[in-house]
């Protein structure tokens, strides 16, 4: 029987334990941002709040050139090879600091296009736009900063970074609603991830010279070539993911009103805050990990702990909010939103299988099995698309959430079937 001790004293206990403060602390804000959104702009302003969170995340994707995985790993790979290393670093940095600026004067320049697309021609935010164009160079830095800390296994670092930038973003969002009211949420989106960068510098700073790492003398083409699967990979989740959102979400407020669409997005607010715990968990500890297994036997070790440790307790979890789900949606918004404990059903059971499959897809990137998850991926986005489509026609705003758990079981029987077959030993019969 494993002691106390030595659980306690384990390298996962303690980077969850981190974890667990820095998810604490997101929760409280958002619980306060919730509540603070809900009071000042109601549910049509959550359904444009949902927008621009949408647009900004496929915006991220564009203007990391979905590196980020890809700065993690061979960060991972190379720490020991200073030359390497050193390539690694001054390509990534220079590929990016040119495509954010690239991609910051096209939002900039068209900025009313930009607004029409998100917003719709009835609001005119074009400035936010613009405000985000400018922050975006800021932003991609900080997420290069990051990235290469996570890649050195400086989880407490990138949890502590996450903690600063949850509490600096509650500030500024609290008092932007306070004063602009929607205009002050969309620019707080716009423009708080950009403040982390001071941040995440300094703790790079600690880790290495910066002047000494990057370089245009240490520029490798073979660099970019190997990040390009991660690339791919990026944009398809990164870019369509938010895309397919904004769309679903467009077509409730088409069909259904700014206010049903509100209450989707609020409880889309409630389980990223949730799902928080897992993908950060993921991103610091697991992925790491699985980058370091050579074969299918380890592979299958981070799996196990995954599922021995981090599944059971998001069920249980999850068992918790739907019991208190009344209770939830008065903290977190008003009674003007109580439609959303409708939801939480089926959110609930699309979001378990999402957490079962998630360690399955972290692999793809893990090991750069860039076709097989470009197909996965698009499989899965097609079948929300499209079940969304259908179910808001027979469940109304509930068939979102119905379209959510249908995908993700799906998804997640179609990862075990092929991950099964994938790490099956050669010469085994059925």
């Amino acid at each position: 029987m494993v002691s106390v001790k030595k659980i306690v004293g384990s390298s996962l206990f303690k980077v969850t334990s981190l974890n667990s403060i820095s998810v604490i602390i997101k929760l409280l804000i958002g619980i306060v941002s919730s509540k603070v959104v809900a009071v000042f702009l109601g549910a049509p302003g959550m359904a444009l709040v949902g927008n621009m969170r949408n647009f900004f995340s496929s915006i991220e994707t564009i203007t990391t050139l979905g590196f980020q995985n890809g700065i993690v790993k061979y960060t991972a790979e190379n720490k020991d090879d200073e030359d390497r290393l050193k390539r690694v670093i001054s390509t990534v940095f220079i590929a990016l600091l040119v495509s954010s600026v690239l991609f910051a004067l096209a939002l900039f320049i068209f900025s009313n296009f930009w607004n029409n697309q998100v917003f719709g021609e009835r609001n005119n935010y074009d400035f936010v736009i613009s405000i985000l164009a400018i922050s975006i160079p800021f932003y991609v830095m900080n997420v290069f900063f990051t990235s290469i800390l996570n890649g050195f296994g400086k989880f407490h670092k990138v949890i502590y970074i996450a903690i600063f930038g949850n509490i600096i973003g509650l500030l500024i969002s609290v008092i932007l609603i306070w004063k602009l009211n929607i205009a002050g949420a969309l620019i707080s989106i716009a423009a708080t991830p950009a403040l982390l960068l001071i941040v995440a510098y300094l703790y790079f700073r600690s880790l290495m010279n910066v002047r000494e790492y990057i370089h245009f003398r240490y520029f490798d083409f073979d660099v970019i070539r190997n990040l390009s699967s991660f690339s791919l990979m990026a944009f398809v989740s990164g870019f369509f993911g938010p895309l397919v959102y904004l769309n679903i979400r467009n077509n409730v407020i088409e069909k259904l009103g700014e206010e049903q669409a509100g209450y989707w997005s609020a409880m889309e607010r409630i389980s990223s805050n949730y799902l928080l715990f897992i993908s950060t968990l993921l991103t610091v500890y697991f992925l790491p990990k699985l980058i370091m297994a050579v074969n299918n036997h380890e592979t299958k070790k981070v799996f196990y702990s995954y599922y021995k440790t981090i599944l059971p307790l998001f069920i249980f979890v999850a068992a918790i909010i739907y019991i208190l789900r009344d209770f939830i949606v008065k903290l977190l918004f008003t009674k003007e939103f109580l439609p959303v404990e409708d939801l939480f059903q089926w959110q609930l059971i699309g979001d378990t299988f999402k957490v079962a499959s998630m360690i399955l897809g972290y692999e793809f990137f893990a090991k750069k099995m860039t076709l097989a998850f470009i197909v996965t991926e698009l499989i899965s986005l097609g079948v929300l698309y499209v079940s969304s489509i259908l179910f808001i026609d027979f469940y109304g705003v509930e068939g979102i959430v119905k379209a959510h758990a249908f995908t993700y079981v799906f998804y997640f029987l179609v990862l075990g079937v092929y991950f099964k077959i994938k790490m099956k030993p050669v010469g085994s019969g059925y």
